[in-house]
């Protein structure tokens, strides 16, 4: 099953969607004019400033649940399980796909507020299924419902469950000898709580959980990089070396040539901050602002937030500690770089750390798997969706780690297609409203 499972991960992200992928950030970076750059400033201080318009969250709500969302196991494991199979050169490639990722981010933000719409209940609906249809018009309804089908399939088969479920058992077993299966059953029964509050009850929750659980993250792998401050500038030239050349055996590190480097790092990176891959876009629809450039602006912080700060942090203590050559991989491998400063303190910590990240997925993908549940069977059938998607929570204690990976990378690829091809057709709009409300905003001065 791995075998087969394996053959149609190397098929979904080859290099056609790879290209894309990163291609639709580089033609929007190039259109937009560096916005992810210049505007990153102002995308930060919208953050922080008053809502005006229709909505069920505010937009820090709105980034608080797409960052409880991305900010999940890809940073943690998913940096580890890069370094490990690309070597150090995939931390250049995760850089690269996030810095046009953020391009992309934007521009999903952007059509989110743009075309969304209200579901028979009243509540917000929005995201790639509704830019597609009321954007690019009906006769691309195919493209929105193989999204809106995938999206489900991540929900209860990808991100949203196993992956992250597996994550924390096999933390905790590591640090604390839980047993899986029993942890895998209480995660399910305190997510069914929340989840079954719908948007306003996991936006409360992620807003007080994501910035302590990044906060406390962020100091811990700050304090392991400055007590090895002396080795970052080797450090920093290994990661980009290897970006461009094979990287030799070293210890338990079986070497890697720059292909795995490319791959292993653009996929972990859209795994971890999903630019491009269309979920963000459906959190971002909720949030009370009639501003698509401001929202969109506000979206790609997460990117910024995700993988430029979290993931750096983690795969530079992996690489600084040296903990990269070891025979251990995936969050035990993350565990080592923190307890070679902290002890078995730190190991504890990064548990921690692992449980909120991979806790706050779990419910920020439930709310996206159920927008796309809404848009294909309606409002009359959410609970059902809501029950399925708690129980494969309970069972994500019951599987591999090799085959929840593949399967997660699989249906983020499918997902990922319809809304890269929807980014591309509506970019004139993206770009001449952009460019619209910047004049606008420069003449008002």
């Amino acid at each position: 099953m791995i075998s087969f499972f394996t053959s149609l991960n190397n098929l979904v992200w080859g290099p056609p969607l790879l290209i894309l992928l990163v291609g639709t950030g580089v033609y929007l970076t190039l259109r937009l004019k560096f916005l992810q750059v210049l505007k990153l400033p102002k995308a930060f201080r919208l953050i922080f400033t008053e809502d005006k318009g229709e909505g069920d969250i505010s937009s820090f709500a709105a980034l608080a649940t797409a960052l409880a969302a991305t900010v999940g196991t890809g940073n943690i494991v998913g940096v580890a399980t890069a370094i490990k199979t690309g070597g150090p050169g995939a931390l250049f490639w995760m850089w690269v796909a996030a810095f046009f990722g953020m391009a992309t981010k934007y521009a999903e933000g952007f059509l989110a507020i743009k075309y969304r719409t209200k579901d028979a209940n009243g509540d917000i609906s929005g995201g790639p299924m509704y830019y597609i249809i009321n954007g690019m018009g009906k006769k691309w309804s195919f493209l929105a419902i193989f999204f809106a089908i995938s999206g489900v399939l991540v929900a209860w088969f990808g991100i949203g469950t196993f992956a992250q479920v597996n994550s924390i058992t096999a933390s905790l077993e590591h640090s604390f000898g839980l047993s899986p299966k029993i942890v895998s059953i209480i995660i399910a029964l305190i997510a069914a709580t929340i989840i079954f509050g719908g948007i306003q009850s996991i936006s409360k929750i992620s807003e007080k959980l994501v910035p302590f659980m990044a906060g406390l993250y962020i100091l811990f792998a700050s304090i392991i990089i400055l007590a090895n401050l002396s080795e970052l500038p080797k450090t920093l030239s290994l990661v980009f070396v290897s970006a461009f050349s094979p990287t030799a055996a070293v210890g338990g590190f079986t070497g890697a040539v720059v292909r795995d480097a490319i791959q292993k790092g653009i996929a972990r990176g859209v795994f971890s901050n999903e630019s491009g891959l269309g979920s963000a876009p459906i959190a971002a629809a909720a949030a009370k602002t009639d501003q698509s450039v401001e929202q969109g602006l506000i979206s790609m912080t997460g990117t910024f937030i995700d993988t430029i700060i979290i993931c750096s942090l983690t795969g530079l203590s992996i690489l600084i500690t040296g903990q990269w050559t070891s025979s251990l991989e995936g969050a035990p491998l993350t565990q080592a770089a923190f307890a070679t400063s902290f002890g078995d303190f730190g190991s504890h910590a990064l548990t921690l750390s692992l449980v909120l990240f991979a806790f706050t997925t779990i419910l920020g993908w439930s709310y996206y798997g159920e927008r796309c549940f809404e848009f294909l069977f309606g409002v009359h059938f959410l609970s059902a969706y809501r029950l399925i998607f708690v129980v494969m929570v309970g069972l994500g204690g019951f599987l591999s780690l090799d085959l929840i990976w593949i399967i997660a990378d699989i249906v983020n690829g499918l997902m990922a297609i319809p809304n890269l091809i929807a980014l591309l057709a509506l970019s004139p709009i993206i770009v001449s409203e952009t460019n619209r409300y910047f004049s606008s905003k420069a003449k008002s001065k």
